[in-house]
This record gives C-alpha cells, sequence and structure tokens, in this order.
C-alpha cells in the first residue's frame, strides 16, 4: 500500500477502537475481548503503559527513526485511525473503545444546533461533554485503576473529559514528566495512558522532517527510551497515534470561498480541510455535490451524508448524532485541501501539514511494543 492509497478504519478488527478493550482483556477486565491478540504479544503482564505520540503515523516512522532509533527496535505492526483521521475524532474513539458515530465527536469542528461551530480542540464546558459525548469511557467502565498523564493545561477541558473521564489525572509539562509520570504510575498494577503532542506540532507549522519536526521525532525517541528502560517487571509499554500526516504544496489548495461555483448553496462550513462538512441551504444538496465533483474531479470524494455513513465511515451514526456530520462530505484524496475563507481563521490555511482523509498516509498508525517479563 502507497501512502497515497486508500485506507478505510478498521473498526471491530484493528482500529485505535480496539486498543483498549484489548489491553483489559490482557489484565483481566471480566467481558473484555482481546481483538487485536495483546495476550500473546504482552503474556504475563498486570500493567500497561499506553503512549500517543500526536501526528506520528505509520508512514512517519521511517522518516522519525534516523532521530529517533528505538522506534525500529520495538516490535511492531499497524491499527487504523478512525474517521476523520483527527485529533479528536481517535482521541475519543480510543478512549471509549467505539467507533466515531457512537461516540459522535466526529470532526476536528462540528456544527451545532443553531449553526454555531464547535472546536473539540478548544472546547470548554458548553456543550456539557458527558450529554455530547455520551458513552462511558474505557476508564469508566473497565474497573482497571488508570492515570491519564497529559498536559496540565488539558485537565478539566471538554476533549478530556469527553475522552477519558473515570481516569486519575496526572500533568507532566514535557516529555521529562511525561516520562517520569508514568514510570510512577506503574508502581501499582494498573494501566496508564500518556499523551505527547509535539510532533504534530511541528509538522503542521514547519512540516515533516524540518528541522523542527527532526527535533520534535528526537524528543519522541528519548521519552520512549526512558520508558523503556524505566518500565518495571511485568510491565508492558504500548506506542501509537492518533493519525498521520502529509505536507499540502501551496498548489493543491483550493479555496471555497474563492470559487462562487463552490460558495453557492452554502450555509455553513465545519470540518477541516482534508474533510469538509457543508451545511447547505434548502433545496441545494444535489447541486452542491455536482458543484464540487466538477471542480475538484478525482482528487477528491464528495459524498452525501447518507453515503458517507452507508460506506462505513463512522460506524453506526445514531440519529442525534446525524446533523454533526455536513450534509454534503468532502473528502480529499492526493495532496488535494479545501479551505473554507471567512468559514475559518486564516492561520488554518498557513499550515504546512494536513490529515483527516483516507489515504494511508493519514489513516495508518504504528502499533509499538515492548515487555518487562517477571524477575
Amino acid at each position: 500500500m502507497t501512502a497515497s492509497g486508500v485506507v478505510l478504519p478498521a473498526y471491530g478488527t484493528g482500529s485505535l477502537a480496539e486498543l483498549l478493550p484489548s489491553a483489559g482483556a490482557v489484565l483481566g477486565v471480566p467481558g473484555a475481548t482481546d481483538v487485536l491478540g495483546l495476550g500473546g504479544l504482552l503474556g504475563d503482564v498486570d500493567r500497561i503503559a499506553v503512549l500517543l505520540v500526536d501526528g506520528l503515523g505509520a508512514y512517519q516512522i521511517p522518516v522519525a527513526a534516523p532521530h529517533a532509533p528505538i522506534l525500529t527496535q520495538l516490535a511492531g505492526r499497524t491499527l487504523t485511525s478512525g474517521f476523520p483521521s483527527t485529533t479528536p475524532v481517535s482521541l475519543v474513539t480510543l478512549g471509549t473503545g467505539t467507533p466515531p458515530g457512537a461516540h459522535g465527536v466526529l470532526g476536528f469542528t462540528v456544527r451545532r444546533p443553531g449553526g454555531a461551530v464547535l472546536n473539540h480542540i478548544q472546547w470548554g464546558t458548553d456543550p456539557d461533554p458527558a450529554a455530547w459525548q455520551p458513552v462511558p469511557t474505557w476508564f469508566e467502565r473497565s474497573g482497571v485503576r488508570t492515570t491519564l498523564v497529559t498536559r496540565p493545561e488539558f485537565r478539566g477541558t471538554g476533549l478530556t473529559r469527553a475522552a477519558y473521564r473515570g481516569a486519575g489525572f496526572a500533568g507532566a509539562a514535557d516529555p521529562y514528566a511525561l516520562s517520569t509520570a508514568m514510570l510512577a504510575a506503574l508502581s501499582k498494577p494498573g494501566l496508564v495512558y500518556g499523551y505527547h503532542p509535539d510532533l504534530d506540532h511541528h509538522g503542521h507549522g514547519s512540516g515533516i522532517d524540518s528541522d523542527p519536526w527532526r527535533d520534535a521525532a528526537a524528543w519522541v525517541g528519548e521519552l520512549i527510551t526512558r520508558l523503556v528502560e524505566g518500565l518495571p517487571p511485568r510491565a508492558a509499554l504500548l506506542v501509537t497515534a492518533d493519525h498521520g500526516q502529509l505536507d499540502i504544496p501551496l498548489g493543491t489548495r483550493v479555496d471555497l470561498a474563492a470559487d462562487p461555483a463552490l460558495s453557492a448553496g452554502i450555509a455553513g462550513v465545519a470540518g477541516e480541510p482534508r474533510v469538509r462538512y457543508l451545511h447547505t441551504e434548502a433545496g441545494a444538496t444535489d447541486d452542491v455535490v455536482a458543484a464540487y465533483r466538477a471542480v475538484l474531479g478525482s482528487s477528491a470524494w464528495v459524498l452525501t451524508r447518507e453515503d458517507a455513513i452507508e460506506r462505513g465511515l463512522y460506524g453506526p451514526v445514531p440519529p442525534a448524532h446525524l446533523d454533526r456530520i455536513g450534509d454534503v462530505v468532502v473528502i480529499c484524496l492526493g495532496t488535494t485541501v479545501v479551505l473554507a475563507g471567512g468559514w475559518e481563521p486564516p492561520s488554518v490555511g498557513r499550515l504546512v501539514a494536513y490529515h483527516g482523509s483516507v489515504t494511508a498516509a493519514e489513516m495508518t498508525v504504528p502499533l509499538l511494543s515492548f515487555v518487562r517479563p517477571p524477575g
């Protein structure tokens, strides 16, 4: 599979939704199913550390490895992210152990009833996270002693509560603090989950394999090395990601606000540049689909909401979550993005790397492992 090939989410067999339930089965959670076969990989362990490195897609591993050699020294396989392949969707998919359709966090931004747009990264208490994301998290229902280790400023945010409620919280402002807090949580049986955001940040801002990205990759290597070296007996480390990334040339960026054919019939815009949610004016959906297909051609899938759901991109979607998906879903292929001038901050159009779509580079994430045996 090439980086530009299409990868659909493997819900139920090999996606991020299966990671924590499979880990729970290894730890003896009653009724948990080890869909991923982690038991045969991890053996007799009573504590597991899960580290999610934001933006470390499987296709970025060979690029990062010269700066983080530990990445090629661990046992590895791949999973798929959820769809869209974007941070809030994947974090809640992992934290709940369910596909996005069920938990309802269906994009980087989504349109709320009444027309306001919710940015899940900037989410506070409105809407109430327990109502907007109604599925009990794995941390709430597993019965396993769990600790979340992430940046202190993420404590109590809407996204943290939607993805991780039920876990204890430990703040960690840098990679050293993150590894220290994760290892401290492994002093007793249970599970610790750590989140590290820097690689994704520098990919967006400077591009994959840029100097800042390479520096961030080296810190990822240092973080993982510290965890491997500090694991206590009967402990396992699992390293994964929420999505990959790809650099987007300036010449393949389309701004819907600059083309009357693409702005006609649009009542609201959400999603992100690689997966655009278009909310249409009454009776305009068919015309919007036709216009986007004519302009974008083979560089995007232009689907109605119903078509996107029928393809299984979200898993089953209950009625309460349907309107969070646009009437039209534009899924960019290759290196195309659809910007939304006037609908989103101009900074969105100045990024270097993007993600969210169904290409292998965006959808395929690693699952790396290391085990410290008993004794």
